[in-house]
């Protein structure tokens, strides 16, 4: 009874409070009732996300979504998939966040599924997929077999990069809905994500090389994905052979001029990340900045959970993006502790909300998934407004680090 009043009262509080243009919300909380309110949400992913697992131990294949029909899409290991990684690294954050074996078995189980994936070099997503499910277990167990796998993964990625451009190449353009683009060497601001892997890479093979290869991508991307005011383009195209930017243009978004919330969310996680590694105060204050797009932009409810492209038309029917709102207190929580502590109460609000009956679903319901209402891609009509198996990372990957930082007062991301 006691833990429901605690969420009750927070979640009074949060709309009682304007929080349009403020980032420090209400601090009436103590440090031992966030900790309660965690560890409650942990409770309550463990029981939920119980279910699906069961689901995926019967088709023996990592969940994605929920098809149009009501069926839970699963992913098929014979193909890549750039959210092949998410479940099992749910599976690791439950681990860590629990101590339960079941989800450590569950998450070495389902990563072993697209193993193999390390070695396709098509696909720039090795990041996602690797980092975030092997990554984990490195982490959490410093099993050496994992490491091989990460540094193989990151090894495959390295093969994208072009030392004239000076960027990861996203995607080939020579088959798929790419191939009607004209494009010669895109990039889209996702890449940030796959950063990840090659700082770690470098780190625990000695090899500089990959460290460098990230930076360089940060930079050009630094330089060339963001309007004046810290938005940012989802694609940019750049002449294969000079280098030179041909185009800025969206792939997800709603014009090639818009601000797609994703997009945003993953400018703001990959600086972040990249200050992590590197210290450059120049990616510090471009996380920043884009923080202060994101947390004061009026195209944004005063819920804090964005609509899917900031300057949809007809926003009173435009779907939601929950997982784009996961993203970013995942990144706040971070940038939190490299900016004493700026952003600990917004971090608490959007925490609130994605844990409320509006975004959380209720156990046993929205197919065993965590959060409803994120979207996929609208321009290419695919997952509108459905559970994501990344939404549900992003969040658990949030209530962990905000019980490390709490519990310990010290930034649980320091290398």
């Amino acid at each position: 009874m006691r833990k429901i009043l605690i969420l009750i009262v927070c979640l009074v509080s949060l709309f009682m409070v304007s929080c349009k243009k403020e980032y420090k919300g209400s601090k009436n909380e103590s440090v031992d009732e966030k900790l309660e309110n965690i560890n409650a949400q942990l409770t309550y992913a463990d029981l939920q996300l119980n279910g699906l697992l069961d689901l995926a131990k019967n088709k023996n294949k990592n969940p994605r979504t929920i098809e149009p029909d009501s069926s839970i899409y699963f992913i098929n290991s014979d193909k890549f998939d750039w959210t092949e990684g998410f479940f099992p690294g749910s599976c690791w954050y439950l681990y860590e966040g629990t101590r339960i074996e079941k989800w450590k078995k569950a998450a070495s189980h389902f990563q072993e599924l697209f193993k193999n994936h390390k070695d396709w070099p098509q696909y720039h997503d090795l990041g996602f997929v690797f980092n975030c499910s092997y990554g984990n277990g490195y982490r959490i167990t410093q099993d050496t077999t994992y490491k091989k796998v990460l540094l193989d993964a990151a090894k495959t990625l390295a093969t994208r990069f072009d030392t004239k451009i000076g960027v990861i190449k996203s995607w080939d353009v020579d088959k798929g809905w790419q191939a009607d683009r004209g494009w010669q060497y895109p990039v889209i601001i996702d890449n940030m994500m796959n950063l990840e892997l090659l700082f770690n890479a470098s780190i625990m093979s000695g090899n500089d090389d990959y460290k460098n290869i990230a930076i360089s991508h940060a930079d050009k991307t630094l330089k060339n994905h963001f309007r004046s005011n810290y938005s940012s383009y989802h694609v940019v195209d750049y002449d294969s052979i000079s280098g030179q930017v041909l185009s800025k243009e969206t792939a997800q978004g709603y014009s090639d001029e818009s601000s797609w919330a994703r997009g945003q969310a993953w400018g703001l996680y990959g600086f972040t990340l990249c200050y992590r590694y590197t210290k450059d105060e120049a990616y510090l204050n471009q996380a920043k900045k884009i923080a202060n797009l994101i947390l004061t932009s009026d195209a944004i409810p005063s819920d804090r959970i964005p609509y899917w492209d900031y300057d949809v038309d007809e926003k009173e029917h435009a779907p939601r993006d929950v997982s784009a709102a996961a993203i970013t207190v995942s990144a706040l929580i971070e940038l939190n502790t490299y900016t004493n502590g700026d952003y600990e109460n917004i971090t608490n609000e959007i925490l609130n909300v994605l844990s409320s009956e509006k975004y959380r679903a209720k156990i046993g319901e929205n197919k065993h998934f965590l959060l409803k209402h994120s979207v996929g891609s609208i321009p290419h009509n695919s997952e509108i407004d459905v559970p994501l198996n990344y939404a549900d990372y992003y969040y658990l990957e949030a209530l962990i680090r905000a019980k490390k930082y709490y519990s310990t007062n010290t930034n649980p991301l320091k290398n």
